[in-house]
């Protein structure tokens, strides 16, 4: 899948947030990058997505001032998992969300509560 639709897919992924979410974030840049570095993936797994910041959560009264936190999403590892059309915009979709809820401070329980894992 070349760069143009991958990242059409992840906007619509973001396009598709409820609106509880959309409401809450908060000073956040997503970005699509082909390949993580050995910084954002040090064990060589080949990850998906990452979240860089600091999460809603973890935030207190004196965050002001700083950059946006960013979300990654990987075009090389999708792609590697030689998906079909419709399996990969879902596995997309599925890493989006994933991120989205680091930045809201939401563990892995809730995120299988909401459906995002």
């Amino acid at each position: 899948m070349n760069r143009r639709r991958f990242e059409k897919i992840v906007d619509e992924a973001l396009d598709s947030l409820p609106e509880w979410v959309v409401e809450q974030v908060d000073n956040l840049h997503v970005v699509v990058e082909d390949w993580p570095t050995r910084e954002q993936d040090p064990d060589g797994e080949g990850v998906l997505g990452i979240y860089e910041g600091v999460s809603l959560a973890d935030r207190g009264v004196d965050y002001y001032g700083f950059a946006p936190d960013r979300i990654v999403i990987f075009r090389g590892p999708h792609a590697e998992l030689a998906l079909s059309t419709d399996e990969l915009r879902d596995e997309i979709r599925r890493t989006v969300l994933h991120e989205v809820a680091h930045h809201l401070g939401i563990d892995d329980d809730r995120l299988h509560q909401l459906g995002w894992d």
